[in-house]
């Protein structure tokens, strides 16, 4: 009797694996598709951080890397900036988004999506 119920857990034990492992892909194919593409939100607001010095401060020069991670992020998923800016890791950041919406033309990003919108701001 004790046989069948260390077999029972172990069955057990690997259903709930199973069962964990096919929500963790679940997942990570449901962050695939958002507006950053395969890059996870976090990961895409992660490599922003050279752009915290200048998010509050709209006369805070811009540094060059900033510059460099917005105008790659606009090139591969320009939609993904607007998502970055308007998730609740921003927010917790206490991010000013209408300062935030202005770093792509701060750092004279040529091909930025300026008249888009992004939540009630515009890119200038």
């Amino acid at each position: 009797m004790r046989g069948l119920k260390g077999r029972g857990r172990a069955i057990s034990l690997v259903a709930v694996l199973i069962f964990v492992l096919a929500s963790e892909v679940l997942i990570l194919v449901a962050e695939g598709a958002g507006e950053c593409g395969k890059t996870p939100i976090g990961s895409a607001a992660a490599s922003l951080s050279p752009c915290l010095s200048a998010v509050n401060n709209v006369k805070a020069k811009v540094p060059l890397t900033c510059c460099a991670r917005v105008g790659a992020l606009l090139r591969t998923a320009p939609k993904c900036l607007c998502a970055v800016l308007l998730s609740p890791l921003a927010k917790q950041a206490k991010i000013n988004l209408a300062t935030a919406i202005t770093i792509p033309k701060r750092c004279n990003i040529k091909n930025r999506p300026a008249g888009k919108k992004c939540g009630k701001y515009t890119l200038p």
